[in-house]
């Protein structure tokens, strides 16, 4: 623990390195929020079971400090993706995101929710969860293995290692907006393209006046 917490450029008397640590405030902020990431326990295809055994005795999540999956959105900060994200569940894992308290950090786990998958282009398929969710870490694999998983979440904890409190958008000043939730109709809308239509809507009167 103390060679992790430990600054560059202070050297601690060998005797002295099991009980003092010399630090920044960024490294100690850094190293808590590594070793207390709590994934919220939801899936949504067959990668759930692929994030299931990682967290079963054999492979143990509980060794990264993150074996505590919460069925809240309110007690997490880690939201796995795991499975096909339908157009239909879409909307709710928008409004779940949005509940979920800064920091908070998003992987795509499997190809579904990567790219599509073996659904990609398909009428009830999103081609990836990160056309309307920032992702932060993808785990490749149709299922990814747990070895896959723990490999990712490592990688998740290597970006918090680098993440500074002055740059983190979370202690930003301004307000951090919520992701639009998308609407489901008879396709989905997603509301940040309202400016869009709204254009094409003008075009295409414009144009029906000319025809007239």
């Amino acid at each position: 623990m103390s060679e992790e917490l430990n600054a560059k450029g202070y050297e601690i008397p060998p005797e002295m390195r099991n009980m003092v640590a010399v630090t920044t405030l960024d490294k100690l902020y850094n190293w808590g929020r590594r070793y207390s990431a709590w994934p919220m326990m939801f899936g949504l295809a067959c990668c759930a079971i692929e994030m299931i055994a990682t967290a079963a005795s054999r492979f143990d999540l509980s060794r990264f400090g993150m074996e505590i999956m919460r069925p809240s959105p309110r007690q997490a900060d880690v939201m796995l993706v795991s499975g096909t994200v339908t157009k239909k569940m879409v909307p709710q894992i928008v409004r779940l995101y949005n509940q979920m308290p800064e920091p908070k950090y998003v992987i795509a786990m499997g190809a579904c929710a990567s790219g599509g998958g073996p659904f990609k282009e398909g009428y009830n398929v999103v081609s990836g969860i990160d056309k309307f969710l920032p992702v932060d870490v993808y785990i490749p694999g149709c299922p990814p293995t747990p070895q896959a998983l723990l490999y990712g979440l490592m990688k998740l904890q290597e970006m918090m290692e680098k993440q500074s409190i002055k740059t983190v958008r979370w202690y930003q000043k301004e307000d951090l907006p919520a992701i639009p939730v998308p609407i489901l109709g008879p396709d989905l809308i997603d509301p940040r393209d309202f400016p869009e239509f709204q254009v094409k809507l003008a075009q295409a009167a414009d144009q029906a006046q000319v025809e007239e």
